[in-house]
């Protein structure tokens, strides 16, 4: 079985897949990448599943060695990668040889970088899935991010090199964004108008107190909601109000449960926009209905389905 040396881990890598669906009852999040488009799209480079799993990246990117080669792809965010030495680029699929060093640097543009394999990473499952939960300890490799000196297993594949890319003029429309799309959240008619409209009409930084669990904004508080609030099941990518009046996005690693009124959630289609932001990214949100999310993410989806989606 072929397998990647961990020379230096960079900042946070884990194994991530498309997550654990439907455990939420059971206390257990869904986990996965937090940018899945750029997962689906690196997985189809290299001629896996969309859904294999692959190493995810945060901010800075590690440096791997393939002792019998292995065929790759880069997604997401540029991280500046080189192998020997020598620049590679993102959205291409491209073959090391046996013995040669991918090395990636600091993120250049979004948060997060995908290193996708032919093959996919071979680690045990957790409850159907390959995505690792650091504040449990589950799934992925040994639950936890990868540390120098790590061997990871590759997957059995047998396909022969074929150089692929990703077709820019889909690529365009794929790409993260920072204005994102709401829909009204459970508890919306709680929050006055005026705190609805400063919340639509703010811009919001990024907090450097964020991580896979939720975004921390910083920017105007919003008022307090006057209705007694009960624990109740919370969705990816609520946006609740605590105590304070700072808003949080619920992100890939959340609780599933939670006591706080949720003003607003991001629609699904700009879920993998979240994923790519980075501490002191400004963003603001527009208010969409839920017809127009189902017909966003129907577009999405039609675009990543298209046979035009990956050349050779």
């Amino acid at each position: 079985m072929k397998s990647i040396q961990v020379r230096n881990p960079g900042l946070f890598t884990t194994v991530q897949d498309l997550g654990r669906k439907g455990f939420g009852p059971m206390g257990v999040s869904s986990s996965g990448a937090a940018d899945p488009i750029s997962l689906r799209l690196g997985n189809l480079l290299v001629g896996n599943p969309e859904g294999a799993a692959a190493l995810e990246m945060t901010l800075l990117g590690g440096t791997f060695l393939f002792p019998e080669g292995a065929i790759l792809a880069l997604s997401g965010s540029d991280f500046g990668a080189t192998l020997d030495n020598l620049p590679v680029d993102s959205w291409l699929s491209f073959e090391a040889r046996p013995g040669q060093t991918l090395r990636l640097g600091p993120t250049r543009s979004g948060a997060r970088s995908y290193l996708c394999i032919q093959g996919g990473i071979a680690v045990e499952p957790f409850l159907g899935s390959a995505s690792t939960h650091t504040l449990s300890g589950l799934g992925g490799f040994e639950g936890r991010p990868l540390r120098k000196g790590d061997v990871v297993c590759i997957g059995s594949a047998s396909q022969p090199y074929r150089r692929r890319r990703v077709a820019p003029h889909i690529l365009s429309r794929l790409l993260p964004r920072k204005i994102l799309r709401c829909t009204p959240g459970p508890q919306s008619e709680w929050v006055p108008e005026s705190a609805q409209r400063l919340f639509y009409e703010s811009i919001y930084r990024v907090s450097e107190d964020s991580d896979r669990m939720g975004l921390r904004l910083d920017g105007p508080a919003l008022p307090e909601s006057s209705g007694d609030m009960i624990t109740e099941g919370v969705s990816l990518g609520a946006i609740q109000v605590p105590l304070g009046g700072s808003p949080i996005i619920l992100f890939v690693d959340q609780q599933t449960t939670g006591g706080y009124p949720k003003i607003a959630n991001v629609i699904s289609a700009d879920m993998p926009s979240v994923g790519q932001l980075r501490p002191r990214d400004e963003i603001r949100f527009e208010p969409v209905d839920f017809e127009v999310a189902r017909s966003l993410l129907r577009e999405q989806e039609e675009l990543l389905s298209s046979r035009e989606l990956i050349q050779e």
